[in-house]
């Protein structure tokens, strides 16, 4: 059963690591994307102006950037089972957030709003997933005793 397990972690990474490359490989692309759904607010424009200044890059362009990085960090993490607990928990935030922006069939009229409502439904799946690893967390082996084990009776 564990090797089951670590080749389901591992095909499920893969989803985030092939992500997190096509965000890096087209940054001004998905740089594109971020700004057409997200609002910088204005309470942090005078730091992003100075990141951006300092970096030589747009705002949108940082967030494709990280956002690219973090998939590619949290899908390796996951694969490998190195902090999946933490990265999981992390990725469940991520993809809501990326869900709300991104998918919102709310504001779409129909025949749009159904692609957008199975692509939203995917990420909720996903999300399943995501609590499932941070549930399980390092298998048997690593997940520390059952409740059972722990309040079960003694002999």
């Amino acid at each position: 059963m564990p090797a089951l397990i670590t080749i389901g972690r591992v095909l499920f990474a893969v989803l985030f690591i092939y992500l997190g490359a096509t965000k890096l490989f087209a940054i001004d692309a998905t740089a594109g994307d971020i700004a057409a759904k997200v609002a910088i607010p204005a309470a942090v424009t005078p730091y992003t102006k100075r990141v951006e200044t300092l970096t030589g890059m747009t705002t949108p362009q940082l967030l494709a950037v990280a956002s690219g990085v973090f998939e590619i960090i949290a899908g390796l993490s996951i694969a490998f089972n190195l902090g999946a607990r933490f990265f999981a928990v992390l990725l469940i935030i991520y993809v809501a957030v990326s869900t709300y922006y991104f998918h919102d069939f709310w504001n779409q009229k129909p025949p749009e709003s159904a692609k957008t409502l199975v692509d939203a439904l995917k990420n909720l799946s996903i999300i399943g997933a995501l609590f499932m690893i941070v549930g399980y967390g390092r298998g048997s082996k690593g997940g520390g005793p059952t409740l059972g084990e722990r309040y079960g009776p003694k002999e």
